[in-house]
């Protein structure tokens, strides 16, 4: 939820203050970054050290107030091949210390720029350390950042944060969805059609399996069961998306749907804590989330630590060490976060399907866990042969 008008020049900027409300009451005195205004969120921090553009355009970050923990923000400016959708999904953008001038032969403006472009109200020169130490001890909460006229007393400024909508109950995933179905081809020779159902796709996901021979069907969030299976899918795609998992009754039902008719199904991100719900598992708010590029996964079903990149605020209540029964069959966690124990992928043994927590697209990121396309890829290619068989 923002409020803005087209950031000045760079210069003039800095001069101009900006206030971070946390609805707990801490303030933070920065100078205006980006567009001038008021914005809404909730606060979180991402630990990556690159791959800020990635993430300003993730539309997982819907409604989000990124603090972001590397000091030293927008060396590589932006440019206009790296967009993960086509605009900024973040509600606001906190940086220590702003690159002055980028460096990049990419580079097409910078990020100040791009930023006051898309009315994205920003803040700078504040101790985001002190910040993330914060959240990370009293958790993820909503914040409001002012500039220019917005900025008003302390008082007034801490109850239009504490009036803010919060992310716990937000179902937000049709709010950045595609509204119309598009098809994204499959790169060389076709080998298998997938129906991905987009609950804030990022781009480079259909890029992956285009790459792996797959033409993948983008469809809306609102998809029905016949949607899905007009396209004659070999496999069906739950993608990542913003909001609450609790509220995602369609998306659970939808893939409910594809369970019981056995199409090999992979999810990714809130597609995971989709298949959760769908599985019976309950789902519940992290403290202060999972965001970033360096994140510890080990993969159960092989020993593998994994570094991957996260962005979730949720995460899937299912038994660790046990093997559980669901209407569907077996499932068992076959991943899980090293630095605190977090479900961060899910398989069913008896049906074919299998989802992560995390990104395995990883834009921006490691690429330890580019094998579970080809998971995917392997699943789809089984059951076609077994069908074949039959």
């Amino acid at each position: 939820m923002t409020t803005s008008k087209p950031g000045t020049a760079s210069k003039r900027k800095e001069a101009s203050p900006a206030v971070l409300v946390l609805e707990d009451g801490r303030i933070f005195r920065g100078r205006a970054y980006g567009a001038v205004g008021a914005t809404f969120g909730e606060a979180v921090f991402s630990t990556g050290m690159t791959g800020y553009q990635e993430t300003l355009t993730d539309p997982s970050y819907h409604r989000q107030v990124v603090v972001m923990t590397a000091p030293h923000v927008g060396n590589t400016g932006v440019n206009d091949e790296d967009m993960e959708s086509k605009k900024i999904w973040v509600s606001g953008y906190v940086v220590r210390d702003p690159a002055r001038v980028p460096s990049s032969w990419r580079s097409a403006r910078t990020l100040d720029e791009e930023l006051a472009a898309q009315g994205v109200v920003g803040i700078s020169g504040i101790d985001t350390r002190a910040l993330t130490r914060h959240l990370r001890e009293r958790g993820a909460m909503r914040v409001g950042v002012f500039s220019g006229d917005a900025i008003q007393d302390d008082a007034a400024l801490l109850a239009s944060v504490r009036e803010a909508p919060e992310m716990t109950g937000a179902d937000l995933s049709a709010e950045v969805a595609t509204t119309e179905a598009y098809v994204v081809p499959a790169i060389g020779e076709k080998r298998f059609t997938v129906a991905a159902v987009d609950l804030g796709i990022k781009g480079m996901t259909p890029h992956r399996m285009a790459e792996r021979g797959i033409e993948v069907h983008v469809l809306p969030a609102t998809a029905s069961v016949d949607d899905v299976y007009a396209v004659d899918p070999d496999g069906v795609f739950f993608s990542n998306g913003p909001g609450d998992p609790s509220t995602a009754d369609h998306p659970v039902a939808l893939m409910q749907a594809v369970l019981e008719r056995g199409t090999p199904l992979f999810g990714i991100c809130f597609g995971n804590q989709i298949l959760g719900r769908a599985l019976g598992f309950g789902t519940y708010k992290l403290k202060y989330g999972h965001r970033g590029i360096n994140q510890p996964v080990q993969d159960r079903t092989t020993g593998k630590v994994e570094v991957t990149a996260h962005n979730h605020g949720f995460a899937v209540d299912a038994p660790l060490d046990t093997v559980s029964d669901t209407p569907y069959g077996r499932a068992e966690v076959s991943h899980v976060c090293l630095n605190d124990n977090v479900v961060e992928g899910l398989q069913l043994l008896d049906r074919p399907a299998f989802s992560v927590q995390y990104h395995p697209e990883a834009a921006a990121g490691p690429h330890d866990a580019a094998y579970l396309f080809d998971r995917f890829t392997s699943l789809m290619s089984t059951v076609l042969m077994e069908g074949q068989r039959a």
